[in-house]
């Protein structure tokens, strides 16, 4: 006999011991890991025309049947892929005078089922959306029943076709949701819609069927079983809606900060005897638009930060699971989300649940992609959202429709089912007061968006396909909107990349070329770059810009950037760090900073650290208290008590975590100059003078068992030798941009150092040019130059080195994600340890996903590099700031949209500009002060204001060590 559900929790409730409580028995399993086999059948494709089984729920693509379809595909074979499906079970006998529905959650696309040979009831339409049958007059209690369902992956209503299966997205077909029988008494309640307010009132319709009952009883309880208040109770009339009313005194609202949750128990009473109960999970509060003004929660302004996130895992398409939802949840709330968007259908319960329980507001929609459903199968599919959906406080709004896929008839619909009157609004429509246009540029002007006179959150914007967007560009976006009074944030596309496993060609991730890799994360939550850009970007703690100096007294100016937290609540910590030098043991990102490529990656505990760790030795760590500073916009002053020995330290490192202990962020800030570990680190002393003979076309110079040559027709350097071999680093410095107009090198021996210059003409970009070769081997290369023009992509120094021989790279400074110039958060200076990888951000790697954090692209905050090779290691170490490092240059998509930036020539470069990043949608200079150009002023070439580069390379083989205090 298949295990029975009670559908509350009876401990609870004193007054429904005697009730019957709502019985579930499951037909198919509960989750992509918990499945049920069934008989199937499939009428085309893979594995077709033959009965043999297939767990259910399932996509019956992921299970080898049939034919993968993305939504842009146009398929003949569409309209005839059908799947049959055959199951037998028993029902107890003491169900014998219950009512017994037959649910499903869901299943692609029109579904028609019979019982014991006779129709359960209509075909059913529409593929996201909870459907029930009565079937208690079809049912042989205590003995074998058939359940048959006919599921055609198309629909026979071409208005469902315009709304799902024509979307941007990946098509599936079959039972993708749980299937289970509900046993009710015969005189029970069907329906409950609560509606409970921030002020503590509580009105509920409990809908009721059956006949003779006269009363309903309802009682409030906290999660731990406590009652909250009296009783309520009003009479059962004629009617089949009963409404109710209480109020609960201080009553703990629901926040995404504060995710306070209560559970009311209704009991329907017949003659005086309790005869069913239902019990449903609620919060207090309230939300509202208020016109030209902006979104209210617990009438407190709020401003979304929140992503699409479509019901999706690579092995098992749409079916999902509870842990599955917990992960997405606790990984949005890790990027300091409190919101996200339904793309583009209701999603299962269990991921409601989770936000309901975490904290996010949520966006649920009715299909519709750029195509609606019409006005009679609209309603009905809009009906069943709202019954299944509407109690969870985590939805505030209600969305009809995405881009153009809007039935106008169906908004009445949603006004008239929801008790609780939630905003409705259209997505990419100014609808209601409401603006959510899509991929809107920076600053839209003329009328519309935020110079218009409408509430505006965009509810999709920077599209972030491969590495473009998300993190790109989100700083310029998320200030102005968080400044502006009518802005009410907006929503990410997407959340993770839909990359599904292709059982027809060897189990390859696939995404559809440019179509799925539109995610933050990867298709098994990899975090790419952007995950930590969009988490310090989006911290409710922000911290004003300072640098440490030796004045520096540890008072830091923050602002409260949360809605409803004084910051007196959160903890902060901070750690002084000592970091390790070239060569010193550091460790890379952790599988966990990677992201899991397996199933088994869902048992992450909720709290994990989401920030790599950068290295270094802890030498002073406390903590402190924070003062009471207002949300929403309240500054006020973080003080650190630093030791009396806090410059001896690297990096001042500061976390802030919420007061349940999820970590916030991490901020570093450099308490040693580049200028200053360059000191401790080169070596100029040697055993011997440097040396240098010439030909026609070089000149040679050695030096403690290093031999270079530079090339008297060029200017750049030829050849690098030591002891052990050749180190292939040539042709270099090479400028980014702009005319060298080199004329000639010349050569002096300046005591035991032997020194290389360069010559230049008047149209020359470069003022002078370097190279001093000291007794011990050591190599400095000085440059200053002018940038090209006065507005500019790239500037800075490159050399050739062979990608082939590279074997990864030990670096100080940001990292371990690379940055762009729209992208410089969501880093933390350290020293970090990378092994070589030619990920392109969003493709996949045959049947595993992208590996992060990619190696080749652009590093900020330079310090020093030694190169893991093939042959020798070398070191390269930097004197000054705001130099960026760039290794190689990232492998990007055949069709890359605007996310293939410039980079300059060579593979290794030194650069004090740098490019940024579009999205799919977006050119990056559309999208914010920081997409633009990078711009300098030279005053007519004024020596004083050229940029200056100074390097420092060790080609001894050996790995540079820091002095010791004696000898500094």
């Amino acid at each position: 006999m298949p295990k029975l559900y009670p559908f509350l929790l009876a401990a609870l409730l004193p007054l429904a011991s005697q009730a019957q409580q709502t019985q579930i028995q499951y037909l198919s399993g509960t989750d992509k890991d918990h499945t049920v086999k069934w008989k199937f059948h499939c009428s085309t494709g893979r594995n077709s025309g033959k009965w043999t089984t297939i767990p259910v729920p399932s996509n019956w693509e992921l299970q080898g049947f049939g034919k993968y379809n993305y939504g842009h595909a146009k398929d003949t074979a569409r309209g005839k892929e059908v799947g049959q499906y055959r199951y037998e079970f028993k029902v107890p006998k003491n169900w014998d005078g219950k009512t017994v529905n037959l649910v499903f959650d869901g299943a692609m696309t029109d579904t028609e089922v019979r019982i014991n040979g006779q129709p359960a009831g209509p075909m059913h339409q529409g593929s996201y959306y909870r459907f029930k049958y009565d079937i208690t007059k079809l049912l042989k209690p205590g003995k074998t029943n058939l359940l048959e369902a006919t599921v055609a992956k198309h629909s026979a209503n071409e208005s469902v076709n315009d709304a799902e299966r024509r979307g941007d997205f990946w098509l599936f077909g079959g039972i993708f949701r749980p299937v289970f029988l509900e046993a009710l008494p015969a005189t029970h309640i069907s329906r409950v819609a609560v509606d409970a307010k921030a002020d503590g009132s509580l009105r509920a319709d409990v809908y009721t069927q059956g006949s003779g009952a006269d009363e309903v009883v309802g009682q409030l309880y906290t999660l731990d079983g406590q009652k909250a208040g009296a009783e309520f109770r009003a009479a059962v009339a004629g009617s089949a809606t009963t409404r109710l009313q209480t109020s609960l005194n201080q009553a703990r609202l629901w926040t995404p900060e504060t995710p306070n949750l209560y559970r009311v128990a209704f009991t329907l009473r017949k003659g005086g005897q309790p005869v069913h109960v239902v019990d449903k999970r609620i919060g207090f509060r309230t939300m509202e638009v208020r016109e030209r003004d902006g979104m209210y929660l617990n009438g407190v302004k709020i401003k979304f930060k929140g992503v699409n996130r479509h019901s999706f895992w690579p092995t098992s398409g749409r079916v999902t699971s509870k842990a599955l939802s917990i992960q997405d949840v606790n990984l949005m709330r890790d990027m300091n989300m409190n919101a996200v968007r339904m793309a583009h259908y209701p999603p299962d319960d269990h991921f409601l649940a989770a936000c309901d329980s975490l904290g996010l507001m949520v966006l649920d929609e009715i299909a519709g992609w750029h195509g609606n459903y019409d006005t009679p199968t609209g309603t009905k599919l809009t009906e069943e959202m709202v019954r299944k959906d509407e109690n969870h406080p985590s939805i505030v709004v209600w969305v009809n429709g995405n881009e153009g896929g809007h039935n106008f008839d169906l908004d009445p619909v949603l006004d008239r089912m929801d008790l609780q009157q939630r905003p409705v609004i259209h997505a990419w429509q100014v609808f209601r007061g409401t603006d959510t246009q899509h991929y809107i540029n920076y600053d839209y002007g003329n009328g519309t968006h935020l110079q218009g006179h409408n509430v505006v959150f965009p509810t999709e914007f920077l599209h972030g396909l491969y590495d473009g967007g998300h993190g790109a560009g989100l700083e310029d976006y998320w200030e102005q909107m968080w400044a502006h009074p009518r802005s009410a944030g907006g929503f990410l596309w997407d959340f993770s990349d839909a990359g599904v496993v292709r059982t027809d060609k060897g189990g390859i991730l696939d995404t559809d070329g440019n179509h799925g890799a539109d995610g933050i994360l990867g298709p098994y939550r990899e975090k790419e770059g952007s995950f930590f850009t969009i988490k310090e970007v989006w911290s409710p703690v922000f911290f004003e810009r300072r640098e440490i100096t030796p004045a520096f007294d540890g008072t830091f100016r923050v602002q409260n950037r949360f809605h409803f937290t004084d910051l007196n609540q959160c903890k902060f910590t901070w750690k002084l760090v000592k970091l390790p030098g070239p060569g010193d043991p550091t460790p890379g990102p952790s599988p966990q900073e990677r992201g899991a490529r397996r199933e088994k990656s869902l048992s992450a505990p909720p709290h994990a650290r989401t920030h790599p760790s950068p290295g270094g030795e802890g030498l002073g760590v406390g903590s402190l208290t924070a003062p009471s500073i207002a949300p929403n916009g309240t500054y006020g002053t973080l003080k650190v008590a630093l030791p009396a020995d806090w410059q001896q330290h690297d990096v001042l490192y500061l976390t802030a975590n919420y007061p349940d202990g999820r970590e916030i962020y991490t901020w570093s800030w450099p308490i040693a100059r580049p200028s200053a570990v360059a000191q401790r680190l080169i070596r100029l002393e040697g055993p011997t003078a440097a040396k240098l003979t010439e030909t026609d076309s070089l000149y040679n110079v050695s030096a403690n068992g290093v031999e270079l040559s530079f090339s008297r027709r060029s200017g750049l350097l030829r050849s690098v030798r030591n002891a052990k071999g050749v180190i292939p680093l040539t042709n270099g410095p090479v400028l980014a941009e702009g005319e060298t107009a080199f004329e000639g090198l010349s050569q002096r021996q300046d005591g035991p150092n032997v020194v290389i210059e360069a010559k230049f003409g008047k149209q020359s970009r470069y003022q002078s040019l370097q190279w001093t070769v000291y007794p011990s081997g050591w190599v400095r290369l000085t440059a200053k130059y002018f940038p090209k023009d006065y507005d500019f992509a790239l500037a800075g120094l490159s050399f050739s080195y062979p990608e082939k021989d590279v074997r990864g790279a030990q670096w100080r400074g940001d990292g371990p994600y690379r940055v762009w110039k729209d992208r410089l958060k969501g880093t933390n200076l350290g020293v970090w340890t990378k092994g070589y990888n030619d990920t392109s951000t969003g493709e996949m790697n045959g049947t595993r996903g992208p590996e992060y954090p990619e190696f080749k692209g652009y590093y900020s905050n330079f310090y020093w590099l030694t190169l893991q090779t093939t042959g020798q290691p070398f070191t390269v170490i930097c004197d000054q700031e705001d130099v960026y490092l760039r290794l190689f240059t990232p492998r990007f998509s055949a069709t890359p949209y605007n996310t293939a930036p410039a980079f300059p020539s060579g593979q290794l470069s030194f650069m004090h500009g740098i490019t940024p990043i579009g999205t799919k949608s977006q050119k990056a200079e559309n999208m914010g002060p920081m997409g633009k150009t990078n711009m300098y002023y030279d005053y007519g070439k004024d020596p004083s204001y050229a940029k200056e580069m100074t390097l420092y390379f060790d080609f001894s083989g050996q790995q540079a060590q820091e002095k010791s205090v004696g000898q500094r």
